[in-house]
């Protein structure tokens, strides 16, 4: 290789990926910028990820090119920023190029002053436009530096607004109502045809998935819950599902959930585990028990390390071309099915629907197994063994092809949501596989991201850890723990998650805004810090710790927990009926406020069994905990009993008399 530069010793493969472009590029660092200072030279900050289309194709482009290096080199001071590792460098600049007008998106590319506030940017760009801006910029500077300071100055004035400034514009008390105005808004985006949010393209969003499903069911709205679960089934029968290996792409380029973009994220498998699994609790609808199954044997088989870490992301490239793994020629699928090609064609759509380019089909489905099966004169469990050795011939001749490039550092929160998924795949399957790896990555965690003070790290890879955590990360991490604690009635999982709260306490929280900050409190940080509240495809951090401060409030009776959840949804309230879409995950808060929700603490030496028995159904409304001996938990304490089996259904804190027959208990916590 004729260059490298100083990206050899990172540990993200995004960066490593520049490390021998010719561009001089830099690992972001507050001292790096210090030096830009001192040297009065512009800063070039480019963002994106391992698994990124755009983020190649401009590497390819501008980044190997020595001409185009050299006019970077000269006029810039360049840094590289991987935004799995940053998010809170890329959220400042994202906003910087959101209030110039321009359209967000990435690679994102920006340019600022030696101290860092930004002052040009915008996304991809092609070579030629690319130089010229650059040059442009430079001459700008050079010549009028006053108004270049004059422009960052307004600019950071704006981004310090949109992230540090939300005020209760008016005070909107929360109520059923309230919801009830947000999901009727709502359902008028509805693609009630094909699920998910009308026209395309068409993500999974799993946090307003998982919202709905909690809402249809205490609501008993059947507009709600049937648009989940074709939403559910169209998702898993579409192209954006790998309807060989499992697991799911970003999202579809189309509105049928046809053709993905097809990376496959951690963060996006993680929660659809989840999702999928309580929607197999509601509807028992075994197409969704197998999406369940299938997407944690691929997220084992693909993105697993031996020490319990989950990696993040696998590319959606190979051999330099998108989606090359997963798609198939006919040519191909003849060759490996012989005599059962003409069913698995019909079956998967290897036709005019499931065509795609370049003489590539995607493989999926438009009807239940049960419909085929009938159509084509099988039985269910005939039709199933032959799916089976379809998907088997299939993975084997897959295995032969050059994979996707895999980014293979770990992220603390991304695992956290996966952890989550397998808690809740455990609860609603009672596979004690699921359970392994959950604990297994929990372990890891603990050992390797977590300090004896309940700080956190975002990042570990090759056994290296960097990168202080940030509020999402220690809030999907409690949200994990809690849900281990749930189904394990581990002690430790409950009491690491009080530490971490302790610390983020003392080093996120805002008493005078009452809110949480996405950065640790750092007065000095080149980068403006802001509140997270809106939820996207991953949940608002400080959505997130509302929800915890609520679960917490309930297994330690501490009110103030309940009132700085309530004083952050202050925030909320007045944008919910509006934009329930982007608040999602708040409005699981104010369900659990506004309709019925339930303690239930089972205790005795066969609490395990008996809460396994009472899990099996729908729960969205029950905060489940037991122990099989005597416990200070202040949920379970005094409750144990070495002679019977108690279940205790309490509401804030205040409960009925235990019962012994899960049955009865059961019946205590029914809504309808």
């Amino acid at each position: 290789m004729p260059h490298t530069n100083a990206l050899i010793n990172a540990t993200s493969p995004y960066l490593l990926q520049h490390a021998h472009n010719p561009v001089n590029w830099q690992v972001w660092s507050e001292e790096l910028i210090a030096q830009a200072k001192t040297e009065n030279k512009l800063i070039l900050v480019s963002i994106g990820y391992a698994a990124c289309h755009w983020c190649h194709v401009m590497e390819h482009e501008s980044f190997e090119d020595e001409s185009v290096a050299a006019v970077m080199n000269e006029n810039f001071v360049c840094i590289k920023v991987d935004r799995e590792e940053r998010p809170d460098v890329d959220h400042y600049y994202m906003s910087a190029v959101q209030l110039m007008g321009q359209q967000g998106g990435w690679p994102l590319n920006v340019i600022a002053l030696p101290d860092g506030r930004p002052i040009w940017g915008g996304t991809y760009f092609p070579k030629e436009s690319w130089v010229e801006n650059l040059k442009t910029i430079a001459a700008f500077y050079k010549g009028k530096q006053d108004k270049a300071e004059e422009f960052a100055a307004r600019l950071q004035q704006g981004i310090h607004q949109v992230s540090l400034m939300p005020e209760v514009e008016t005070e909107v008390a929360y109520s059923k109502e309230l919801l009830q105005h947000g999901v009727d808004g709502w359902k008028t985006h509805f693609d009630y045809e094909e699920g998910g949010r009308a026209g395309a393209p068409k993500f999974p969003m799993p946090v307003n998935l998982d919202f709905l499903l909690y809402y249809g069911f205490m609501n008993s709205d059947k507009a709600v819950l049937e648009f989940v679960e074709t939403t559910l089934l169209k998702m898993a029968r579409g192209g954006i599902y790998d309807q060989v290996g499992g697991g799911f792409a970003r999202y579809s380029v189309d509105e049928k959930w046809k053709v993905p973009h097809f990376e496959k994220m951690l963060y996006d498998n993680g929660q659809l585990i989840s999702v999928y699994s309580k929607a197999y609790q509601h509807f028992k609808n075994e197409e969704f028990k197998t999406v369940v199954y299938e997407t944690i044997a691929f997220v084992e088989r693909e993105l697993m390390d031996e020490s319990g870490a989950f990696y993040s992301s696998l590319d959606a490239d190979s051999e330099g071309e998108e989606g090359k793994f997963y798609v198939w020629r006919k040519d191909e699928l003849l060759v490996v099915l012989g005599e059962e090609y003409d069913l698995f064609a019909n079956y998967y759509n290897v036709n005019g629907k499931g065509f795609w380019e370049h003489n590539n089909y995607i493989l999926l489905r438009d009807i239940s197994n049960e419909e085929f099966a009938e159509k084509h004169g099988l039985s269910l469990h005939e039709l199933q063994i032959k799916v089976g050795k379809w998907k088997y011939a299939l993975m084997k001749t897959r295995k032969e092809r050059v994979r996707p490039g895999l980014d293979d550092k770990t992220l603390t929160s991304w695992n956290a949501l996966m952890l989550k998924g397998l808690a809740d795949a455990y609860k609603a399957f009672g596979n004690i596989e699921f359970l392994n790896l959950a604990v297994k990555n929990a372990g890891f965690i603990e050992k390797m991201l977590l300090k004896e003070n309940g700080q956190l790290y975002h990042s570990w890879k090759n056994n290296i850890t960097s990168i202080d955590g940030f509020l999402e990360d220690y809030a999907l991490l409690m949200d994990a723990f809690l849900a281990l604690f749930e189904v394990t009635g581990d002690e430790n999982w409950l009491a690491l998650t009080d530490k971490m709260m302790e610390y983020v306490f003392a080093h996120f929280y805002d008493a005078e805004k009452q809110l949480f900050y996405f950065n640790r409190y750092n007065a000095d940080a080149v980068i403006t810090n802001h509140f997270q509240k809106e939820d996207n495809i991953i949940p608002a951090a400080n959505s997130v710790m509302a929800n915890i401060l609520h679960r917490l409030y309930l297994i330690h009776g501490k009110p103030e927990y309940l009132e700085t959840a309530k004083k952050m949804l202050q925030y909320i309230t007045p944008h919910f009926v509006n934009y329930p879409m982007a608040y999602a995950n708040w409005g699981t808060l104010l369900l659990k406020l506004t309709a019925p929700y339930f303690e239930v603490a089972v205790c005795g030496i066969n609490s395990r069994l008996q809460l396994k028995k009472l899990q099996k159904g729908f729960f969205p409304h029950v905060l489940w905990a037991f122990t099989e001996k005597e416990s200070k938990v202040p949920l379970l304490k005094d409750r144990f009993s070495h002679t019977a089996d108690l279940i205790y259904v309490c509401k804030e804190g205040t409960c009925e008399l235990p019962v012994e027959e899960v049955d009865a208990a059961a019946k205590k916590i029914r809504i309808q």
